[in-house]
């Protein structure tokens, strides 16, 4: 019987952490499980599910040139079994052939036939506990 009890305890201990770590990184606005708040850009989580996407979207690409962000407009997050971040960038091309290490520091494209921007959104969903993180929805047009 107590193990029984258990894994509804644990499930709900794991809930408890979450949400207290997510209202940690924003103590004026606490979030609620389930409800959908803005993430500070510079926020540990935020980055991680950033990187994430941006790893995912190159992976994708069949562009010959890797791809970083260039700005974040927007960043929500979402307490649910895990997190989920919502994520709007603007994306831009650059001069590192995806072959190339050091990808962060690649400057953007100047030249116009080369210069390449697209806007993106990104759900990426992450379970910190497990680090466990995926793609639940990427989508994206030429900017």
């Amino acid at each position: 019987m107590a193990g029984f009890l258990r894994a509804p305890l644990l499930l709900l201990t794991a809930l408890a952490l979450a949400v207290s770590s997510a209202a940690s990184a924003s103590p004026n606005k606490p979030l609620m499980p389930g409800g959908l708040a803005e993430a500070d850009v510079n926020e540990e989580g935020v980055q991680q599910a950033l990187n994430f996407a941006l790893s995912e979207y190159n992976k994708e690409s069949n562009d010959a040139f890797h791809s970083r962000a260039m700005r974040v407009m927007r960043a929500r997050k979402q307490v649910v079994a895990g997190l989920n971040y919502f994520l709007d960038v603007e994306v831009g091309r650059t001069t590192c052939t995806k072959s190339q290490p050091n990808l962060a520091s690649c400057p953007f494209h100047v030249q116009p036939h080369l210069r390449k921007k697209a806007l993106c959104s990104f759900q990426i969903y992450t379970v910190p506990w497990l680090g466990k993180m995926s793609m639940v929805k990427s989508s994206c047009q030429d900017a």
